[in-house]
């Protein structure tokens, strides 16, 4: 197949560097003046608006953003990413996590077969198995209900249904569901986190699931077994198919570690880790924990915004404009990070997912077609909750380097409180500040302010806001397991549009890979010095001194027996 031309050769391209210098003379405190371009730039789907208006852009802007995404021929590729062609190439895969919450009358190809069918047979199988562990007709080895989950998994396998699962601990259907119950995750090969994650925990009443698609992963794998060892330490060998099941693909090694196969639920080569908690990974853990119907809700918010992605003019499209203006910011005004700032504490673990997400899938050097980019692609993505950031790291978005900002607001919150007396609710005080901060950001405050303010001369450079900071603004009517699906969506699909448009692989991550084989000659070299007194060697001077200094200090454990947490 032939190369295709770098992004950055074409004229729509060269067109937009050009029209920087333009964007350069307004202050957003000017652009924000014109109310015709505002209104023009809010944006609603389905109780969502999307407010953009305090982006560095013009009406201009988005239209050769829009010519840009037609030369980088952006719809094509969504529809072969929705049609099941390879558009992973290098790993010669499909890319449907769409077909994961399709409804159950979708027809989605994938190598000439229609892949919902299989989909729906694995989600059955999650709403069959999770009832009767709810129910108490699933017991433990000893007769005990299983009310207890640890979820085994890294990566994909862990953040994206820890995102999930936090954000519905407070929502009232999905908390009234989840009585009685607790669901844990346990990720780090570290082991403190099996420790905290297995701590207070009764074997007998604990279910464990391991997420590992070869069922092959370094530190996924050890966690298994360890807490394979904790299982049946308690409560006998026997235990373990009472105690454990399996997301994976690999039913040989599956059966091979003790687990039933028929309690293996099964997800595919077209699922990348990082898009995969919409399918057995998330949706099994979740299940147990809140029911398959709430998680079903989920799923489908999710769906609708699969179907406004697809179909919707690119001038109303809420992860387009979200792809294009991150592409803007980075590629175009020189902005490589992005904070995103959810006023809601549910959301606390939305953007250490999409960290992963965002930086994983376009943290990219070479294009599709493996040649050197010339420009940078991807973001450094980092957040916090309001307002607690507002106490961390808000000094430096306001007066440091200029850092974009995804500025997230719910309109009811999950848990209403009021006090008698107080001026406004607490979610009131709350949403007070996500409509501040991207005006301040905006606008600035300049020394004339100041200075009529009758602050000390000495204090006016210090206290001088600059302004022109860009932020967006998404507001959700509120936080349920349907618009939880929502807000994910619309956060993949944009990582999308950027890679799309960048000409990169968004849905391969061989980055990863270079860390885990070195790893593998240290484990063995571990090994060998502490089993048998072997010298370090094949290390240059640095990594072995430091590893000669680690074998020095006593580990505090024997090889010759197990040794588990001791809370």
């Amino acid at each position: 197949m032939a190369s295709c031309p770098l992004i950055c050769d074409t004229e729509s391209w060269k067109n937009l560097k050009t029209h920087v210098e333009d964007i350069k003379k307004n202050h957003l405190r000017d652009l924000l003046k014109d109310e015709e371009r505002c209104k023009s730039m809010i944006v609603e789907h389905d109780g969502i608006v999307l407010d953009y208006s305090r982006q560095q852009v013009q009406k201009e802007t988005m239209e050769q953003l829009f010519k840009l995404a037609e030369v980088a021929q952006l719809k094509e590729k969504i529809n072969k990413m929705y049609s099941g062609e390879k558009i992973n190439s290098t790993e010669n895969r499909s890319v449907l996590h769409v077909a994961l919450r399709a409804p159950r009358d979708a027809v989605i190809y994938s190598n000439g077969n229609n892949v919902v069918p299989d989909v729906w047979n694995v989600l059955d199988k999650i709403k069959s198995f999770t009832e009767s562990v709810r129910n108490g007709s699933w017991v433990g080895a000893t007769g005990k209900a299983l009310q207890d989950v640890v979820s085994v998994g890294i990566g994909g396998s862990f953040l994206g249904p820890l995102f999930v699962h936090t954000a519905l601990q407070t929502d009232g259907e999905a908390s009234e569901s989840a009585k009685g119950r607790q669901l844990r995750f346990l990720a780090n090969v570290d082991p403190i986190d099996v420790a905290r994650s297995t701590a207070g925990l009764n074997p007998e009443t604990t279910l464990v699931v391991v997420v590992s698609k070869t069922f092959t992963t370094a530190e996924t794998m050890l966690n298994a077994r360890t807490l394979r060892e904790w299982i049946s330490s308690a409560l006998g060998p026997q235990s373990v198919a009472k105690h454990m099941v399996a997301v994976s693909t690999n039913i040989e090694l599956v059966e091979k570690f003790g687990i039933d196969p028929n309690n293996a639920f099964a997800f595919w080569d077209w699922v990348g880790g990082r898009y995969s908690v919409c399918s057995a990974v998330g949706v099994l853990p979740l299940s147990l924990q809140y029911g398959f119907s709430v998680v079903e809700k989920f799923l489908n918010g999710a769906s609708t915004i699969d179907d406004h992605f697809y179909s919707t003019p690119f001038e109303k499209n809420i992860p387009v404009l979200l792809g294009l203006l991150s592409l803007w910011n980075v590629s175009f005004l020189g902005y490589p990070a992005r904070a995103i700032l959810p006023y809601c504490q549910a959301l606390e673990k939305f953007a250490p997912h999409i960290q992963q997400v965002s930086m994983e899938s376009n943290g990219k050097g070479v294009s599709i077609d493996g040649i050197p980019l010339p420009y940078e692609t991807g973001e450094i993505d980092f957040g916090e909750p309001g307002t607690n950031g507002q106490h961390s790291f808000y000094q430096l978005i306001h007066q440091g380097r200029i850092i974009p900002c995804d500025f997230i607001g719910i309109m009811k919150s999950q848990q209403p409180v009021y006090l008698k007396g107080e001026l406004v609710n607490n979610h009131d005080e709350l949403m007070s500040n996500f409509f501040a901060q991207p005006d301040a950001l905006a606008f600035g405050k300049t020394p004339e302010q100041l200075t009529n303010e009758k602050v000390p001369h000495h204090l006016v450079s210090h206290k001088t806001f600059s302004g022109n900071r860009p932020s967006l603004s998404i507001l959700l009517p509120t936080l349920t397991a349907y618009n939880i699906g929502q807000l994910l969506a619309m956060y993949e699909h944009r990582v999308a549009v950027e890679g799309f448009i960048w000409g990169i692989n968004s849905f391969d991550q061989w980055g990863v890979e270079l860390g885990k084989s070195l790893a593998s000659q240290v484990r063995k070299q571990l090994h060998s010095s502490r089993t048998a007194g072997e010298p370090i060697k094949g290390f240059n001077y640095s990594t072995s001194t430091l590893l000669q200094r680690y074998l020095e200090a006593e580990s505090g454990i024997s090889s010759a027996s197990t040794v588990l947490p001791s809370t």
